[in-house]
């Protein structure tokens, strides 16, 4: 087995027990890196001497017995939209194209505690507004299924390099399914964890409420370990919650007899690829067949979720982006006749089109006149797919359905038909709106070869129930192969 084979939690284990270094896994990844990122474009940024010099110094450290957790050693790739001290952090776009953060986000700092080497930035979609990675300033990121294809998004860049090889594993972040929906189509596991549990101090916000933090791995066993790393209590973030149940690992257990495992008949509707379906489906006869009690029930307010979700999440993200002005720090337009004609300028040359759309839908329904007929409405339907939500997990342990509609889209496609693109997003959306956790984790390929995602989703607080219905799945599954491997 190669350095490049193993998942993050063996490569740890292997350093820890002396079979190789921290250096060596990290000269590896950067070879890696060297021979496909021309090809898959999943970096914005790459330290190579900053990588090594982090390596050598963790692993004088592990030698010394001062790190001796489950990542120690191991390279990471980080999304472009958590600070990193020092290191260019971007969102993907021109108008941050020269900010490097003084500090760095909560979740970087307890990876970085732990052990991990950070390897650089990952491409996304431009202020993770997309599904694609399409909408970056710096270029698309291509499937390593197959670089005709999307990696998803809005974290496409960070499950394009888990499955190309070019990371261990790599930390995403989700407001709307931007971490779930990207594992899926790069055949890789993704978890968004309940709102509140990894704090979002450092994370550049989108939509505040339903931003956050979580892990892109090669399997289960990696997203719990990384989960356990980076969640705490942060009294800098005002929404971190204080939770003493984040031993996540002891969740890695294969056993689902009795669990009430629920099917929205809503998610298997119009719309979804037969193949699509056909593989969940599949995947919840496993569960099945290992004990679990499967069911079908009717989850109300499903077609609700898109145009609420897009209603707050541009409402905050309007709120959001009003601070990159061209006076504080970014990008200024050079040519300018005062103040107001600068910040007007500034922003129409440094924000991409998606994103001066999702601005300016934002500031429309928060305008006078505008804010009780659309942003209150929003805020009411989504207390009530709250609701709705609350009444099906007094029922079943876990959610099961599809992550998307289809798998990943050929390039150009979505950009093409944006309302398309956010129809994408159907199935994870409501996840973000409720605050609950949800997980991706393959189940399977369709006819072109591209994998197919299968989406767990539990009550708020119940990662453990997630984590362990989704081992025990991938336990039956057998190996899943990582893009590298298969495309070679």
């Amino acid at each position: 087995m190669s350095l490049l084979d193993m998942t993050a939690v063996e490569l740890a284990a292997a350093i820890k027990a002396g079979k190789t270094t921290a250096v060596e896994a990290t000269k590896e990844v950067l070879a890696q890196i060297e021979a496909k990122e021309q090809l898959y474009h999943c970096y914005v940024t790459l330290d190579k001497e900053a990588a090594l010099a982090q390596a050598e110094a963790v692993q004088a450290k592990i030698e010394a017995g001062e790190l001796t957790g489950p990542l120690a050693g191991v390279p990471v790739a980080i999304k472009d939209n958590m600070c990193t001290e020092g290191m260019l952090t971007t969102c993907s776009s021109k108008i941050l194209g020269n900010f490097v953060p003084t500090f760095s986000a909560e979740a970087v700092l307890n990876l970085q505690k732990a052990g991990a080497i950070i390897l650089g930035k990952t491409n996304m979609d431009e202020f993770a507004m997309g599904s694609t990675t399409e909408t970056s300033a710096y270029g698309e990121t291509k499937n390593p299924w197959n670089p005709e294809h999307v990696p998803g998004g809005s974290s496409g860049g960070s499950a394009a390099a888990v499955a190309a090889e070019e990371c261990f594993y790599a930390l995403g972040s989700d407001t709307g399914g931007s971490i779930r929906q990207p594992a899926s189509f790069c055949g890789v596991v993704g978890m968004k964890p309940t709102y509140g549990t990894v704090s979002r101090y450092g994370l550049i916000a989108y939509g505040s409420s339903l931003d956050q933090i979580g892990p892109l791995a090669k399997d289960v066993t990696d997203c719990a370990t990384i989960l356990e790393v980076i969640a705490s209590h942060d009294t800098k973030d005002s929404t971190s919650v204080e939770r003493q149940d984040t031993d996540f690992t002891k969740a890695l257990v294969e056993d689902v007899k009795g669990m009430r495992i629920g099917i929205p008949n809503d998610y298997f509707g119009e719309g979804l690829d037969e193949e699509v379906k056909s593989a969940v489906l599949q995947a919840a006869k496993v569960l099945g067949e290992k004990g679990a009690i499967i069911e079908y029930f009717d989850l109300s307010l499903v077609d609700y979720a898109i145009p609420t979700y897009y209603t707050i999440a541009a409402a905050e993200a309007s709120s959001n982006l009003e601070r990159f002005d061209g006076i504080k720090y970014g990008y200024r337009t050079e040519d300018y006749a005062g103040l107001h004609n600068m910040y007007k300028k500034s922003r129409s040359e440094g924000f991409g089109e998606e994103v001066k759309r999702r601005i300016m839908l934002g500031s429309f329904v928060l305008s006078s006149g505008y804010y009780d007929a659309y942003y209150l409405k929003a805020l009411r339907v989504k207390a009530l797919i709250k609701k709705a939500f609350d009444e099906a997990f007094a029922k079943y342990d876990v959610i099961l359905g599809p992550v998307a509609p289809t798998t990943a889209p050929k390039l150009g496609e979505s950009l093409a038909d944006p309302i398309q693109m956010y129809l994408g997003d159907i199935y994870t959306i409501a996840v973000n709106l409720a605050g609950l956790p949800g997980i991706s984790l393959p189940c399977g390929k369709d006819s072109k070869g591209l994998p197919i995602g299968l989406q767990l989703i539990g009550d708020c607080f119940q990662e453990k129930k997630l984590i362990q219905t989704a081992y025990t799945y991938e336990k039956a599954r057998g190996e899943f192969p990582m893009a590298a491997k298969e495309v070679c």
